[in-house]
């Protein structure tokens, strides 16, 4: 089994779907959890009745609000005293077309930007510093795999966004890995959350499984158990990889 026991993370959308999975994955293999949520606490707060305060921090931040972001930085680290590991899960994800008015347009690129590059950009740095002051860290970066095959036209600042993202990672990669600083992204397609099982309900919706051959979403478990790997250290060389989890949805 996979052990984390010693180390620290700050995991950021903590509070369902893949980051709450990912949440539980984490605890069980024994690490210490900084879990970040924007709106809703009640998952967060079972864990910590679970796990004890000594093993979980919440910790409330609107990522599309710098100075939220920097505080949670510093309350993160003020936490333990070291963070050994960054896990970016948290994403806005609205769909706006080019015949919507152009003020909602802007105002949607500019908070998926906010919230999905930018935030994350600064997280990303905060670490890098840190890490460099201590024997080094890991970063996972959860891309998408609209980074590589695009998107909707409805969500086209989504997958502009998750492209940033995979750039941002590889870029890290090669500048640090000297300082034993090590990033990875994750590209999910599909996953078997909440919002997805909605999505898929709709009316007119039922076909979008059939370009996965796996002919399924993953479940957010199989996400979480990538992310516990990496962060164990066991792999460090894969630095600046990209890891698909589609069901082999590559190209449809």
């Amino acid at each position: 089994m996979i052990s984390l026991k010693n180390k620290t993370i700050l995991l950021t959308g903590a509070s369902g779907g893949i980051g709450l999975a990912t949440a539980k994955c984490l605890l069980r293999a024994g690490a210490k959890l900084i879990l970040h949520y924007n709106s809703s606490a009640e998952s967060i707060n079972l864990l910590q009745n679970e796990y004890g305060a000594n093993r979980c921090q919440p910790i409330q931040a609107n990522l599309a609000k710098p100075e939220q972001v920097d505080q949670l930085w510093q309350n993160a680290l003020a936490w333990q005293g070291t963070i050994d590991g960054l896990v970016n899960n948290a994403a806005f994800e609205s769909p706006v077309a080019i015949d919507d008015a152009t003020s909602k347009w802007r105002d949607l690129w500019k908070s998926t930007l906010d919230i999905n590059v930018i935030a994350v950009a600064d997280l990303c740095r905060y670490a890098i510093k840190h890490y460099q002051q201590q024997t080094g860290g890991v970063i996972i970066n959860l891309a998408s795999r609209a980074a590589f095959r695009g998107d909707l036209p409805d969500m086209m600042h989504y997958a502009a966004s998750k492209g940033a993202i995979v750039s941002l990672t590889r870029s890290i990669a090669k500048a640090y890995a000297k300082d034993s600083i090590y990033a990875f992204n994750i590209a999910p397609g599909w996953v078997n959350t909440d919002r997805i099982q909605k999505k898929l309900a709709k009316p007119g919706n039922e076909t979008l499984l059939n370009e996965v051959p796996t002919g399924k979403p993953a479940p957010p478990e199989e996400v979480a158990n990538i992310i516990a790997f990496l962060l164990s250290g066991l792999s460090n060389h894969a630095t600046g990889a990209t890891i698909d989890i589609n069901g082999a949805s590559y190209f449809h």
